[in-house]
């Protein structure tokens, strides 16, 4: 079975109007900060689109459509964004699962972003540039230096990045992107470029990494944007119609990121165009024609 989802849209501070003008989302806040396309979280579920029921109301009944994968899990586990950022963002980090039951109640957070468009001389931040003790670190947030200290990476459309928990960073202004990542909302701040917002500088400091990472894989290979524990994510330009696809061992969520077309499944068939989202059953065997440019994650 395919469903098509409505997302619900944050207005954070540093939201801009692409999700708005591009992407068809609908809200009456000025700035549309991040649409959360597939969530069954509790700060933001995704509905069914012409029904009353969200997507966690759905499963809860049905768990089976999650598939396989899902049924040693008591959550559901991954949560998919669409961002932008016309401000840059706050420097942050997410814990591993470890801290954030232990200190939020839920699971911590690993991701993937994706850059679906940017502007000339737009960057991430990404770690630190070198080795920095945890004393170093905190003295570098209270003394507003911590900018001189981390690794700031350009970037340009098509380029992909897995954020580890643990990771700091940051995404910069002018950077639409698409985010999958664990089904977590813990956030843990410690620079917010002077806006009045809460800061988290001990829990930060507690599961920070601060050695350098290794540079990012910017570049995808093929199609298989990103593959960790918790998800993998493909990406597929259709033109015409796309091959068979069917997985007994996970559902499959789709985001149209280009173009417009039709989406099947077994017995049903659906428009799609830019900025639509599909939850497709697990076991369910799926197809699209059209001419468009698609992101698809399993478990």
């Amino acid at each position: 079975m395919i469903f098509k989802l409505t997302a619900p849209v944050k207005n954070y501070i540093w939201g801009g109007t692409k999700l708005r003008d591009e992407f068809g989302k609908v809200s009456n806040e000025e700035k549309l900060a991040e649409s959360w396309e597939l969530s069954c979280h509790h700060d933001g579920l995704s509905m069914i689109e012409n029904s009353n029921t969200s997507l966690s109301e759905y499963l809860a009944k049905h768990p089976e459509d999650m598939g396989e994968n899902c049924k040693k899990l008591n959550y559901f586990p991954i949560l998919v964004k669409l961002i932008d950022a016309k401000e840059n963002l706050s420097i942050q980090v997410h814990p591993d699962n470890k801290y954030a039951l232990e200190h939020e109640g839920e699971q911590g957070k690993t991701e993937m972003w994706y850059i679906i468009d940017c502007e000339p001389d737009s960057s991430i931040i990404y770690g630190f540039k070198e080795k920095i003790t945890k004393k170093e670190f905190k003295q570098a947030i209270e003394n507003n230096t911590l900018l001189d200290k981390v690794n700031i990476i350009p970037v340009k459309k098509g380029d992909v990045f897995m954020i580890k928990s643990g990771t700091l960073h940051a995404i910069g202004k002018g950077i639409l992107l698409a985010e999958v990542q664990q089904s977590s909302n813990t956030t843990y701040r410690v620079y917010d470029y002077g806006r009045p917002r809460e800061l988290h500088t001990e829990k930060a400091l507690d599961v920070t990494k601060r050695t350098p990472l290794p540079m990012p894989v910017q570049n995808h290979d093929k199609n298989m944007l990103a593959r960790c524990r918790y998800f993998r994510v493909y990406k597929e330009n259709i033109d015409i119609q796309s091959k068979y696809h069917k997985n007994n061992k996970s559902f499959t969520h789709i985001l149209i990121l280009e173009g417009e077309g039709k989406i099947y499944s077994n017995y049903d068939n659906l428009n799609l165009k830019k900025g639509d989202s599909f939850f497709i059953t697990a076991g369910s065997r799926w197809y699209i024609t059209g001419k468009c440019s698609i992101i698809y994650t399993v478990i």
